[in-house]
């Protein structure tokens, strides 16, 4: 009967992709029903139980998950040349179940609607559009940049520990669910990561806890990628799985914070995408300008970018590789290159809005 059970269970995951790869056509059911239906409420479920632990729970559970994988494969491996066949459905049922939790608990999230739809934004835009926008996200941030320190060629070091930071994240959230309700965000549950030391060699900042919806931060980044960061994984949270949504929606968040940290924060990781993409198209326009962004605007950007060069290693690519084809095996089609769509909802959005 066991043995029965389990068989069935591990050819489950054949009707699972099945499913999956049939509910991908149908962005408006997901939407309707799961993202903005079952979802919410799985999610604020597990930020009440889970949120409150000054720990990462989903980390615990990860750690207690591998050592019993590695111990279940060491105990079994005579199993594999012996008993084949009862080997491969352990495997796959215990892959089964997996599959089916992830996706039942977050991950059909990334088959609802583009953001852009429900937004009503273009989803395209040209050089003009984007110089426009980059030229008036410049005249912000230097004007935020020196707010604060008064002088155009110091970095802005934020004045608050890293535990404080994250507890600050929710309110760039209340107000802009001012503006879009769907936004709103109550039951914090965003932690630094257990893990940050290797998450910092695999090239990552962040990352969602699909199983116990626990937003996590690399805990050794600089603390002027904490704000955005900190965002960008509750985005996650709230059922943007996209990364280029949940960036965007992460420069909005931190940018419409009543705190200037968290808005120069905001902006600058907003004016960063921008010069990317200008760079992109035109180096020497993108040389032109650069030379209008404050030196200490650029000293931040700089700050941040010899962090992950002194944390370089072979392993990294492979990592970014791995996790690219992960995205692009849920619905995102330019997997890692995908980060970079964000200047399209920037551009569209910020068009018709203030800066």
């Amino acid at each position: 009967m066991l043995k029965n059970t389990k068989l069935l269970i591990a050819l489950g995951i054949i009707p699972q992709y099945i499913f999956i790869k049939l509910l991908s056509h149908f962005p408006e059911f997901v939407e309707q029903y799961y993202s903005n239906g079952v979802y919410p409420i799985i999610s604020k479920c597990f930020r009440y139980i889970l949120g409150w632990l000054p720990f990462s729970f989903g980390d615990m559970v990860y750690t207690i998950t591998a050592i019993y994988a590695l111990r279940w494969l060491y105990k079994n491996r005579k199993r594999l040349r012996k008993d084949t066949k009862s080997w491969f459905v352990d495997v796959f049922a215990a892959v089964s179940v997996f599959y089916f939790a992830f996706h039942i608990l977050w991950g059909f999230n990334y088959y609802r609607l583009p953001l852009h739809k429900n937004l009503n934004l273009n989803a395209d835009y040209t050089t003009e559009q984007l110089i426009l926008i980059t030229e008036k996200l410049i005249e912000k941030t230097n004007s935020l940049h020196l707010s604060i320190v008064k002088n155009d060629t110091l970095k802005v070091d934020l004045p608050y520990t890293k535990n404080e930071i994250l507890s600050l994240v929710p309110q760039g959230y209340e107000h802009l669910k001012r503006t879009f309700p769907h936004l709103e965000y109550d039951a914090k549950s965003i932690k630094k990561s257990l893990y940050s030391y290797p998450l910092t060699y695999m090239g990552f900042s962040g990352y969602l806890n699909p199983f116990t919806n626990e937003a996590q931060v690399d805990g050794i980044i600089p603390a002027f990628l904490f704000p955005t960061t900190a965002s960008h994984e509750t985005a996650h949270q709230l059922g943007y799985a996209a990364e280029n949504e949940a960036n965007f929606i992460g420069f909005m968040a931190a940018s419409n914070h009543n705190d200037i940290y968290f808005k120069y924060c905001g902006y600058t990781f907003g004016l960063r995408f921008c010069l990317n993409e200008i760079y992109r198209r035109d180096e020497c326009l993108f040389e032109d300008m650069v030379a209008d962004v404050n030196q200490g605007i650029l000293n931040n950007y700089k700050e941040s970018r010899e962090f992950w060069e002194a944390h370089e290693n072979p392993l990294e690519p492979i990592f970014k590789m791995f996790y690219g084809n992960f995205l692009k095996a849920n619905n995102q089609s330019k997997g890692m290159e995908s980060y970079s769509y964000v200047v399209a909802l920037l551009v569209n959005y910020l068009e018709n809005h203030p800066i």
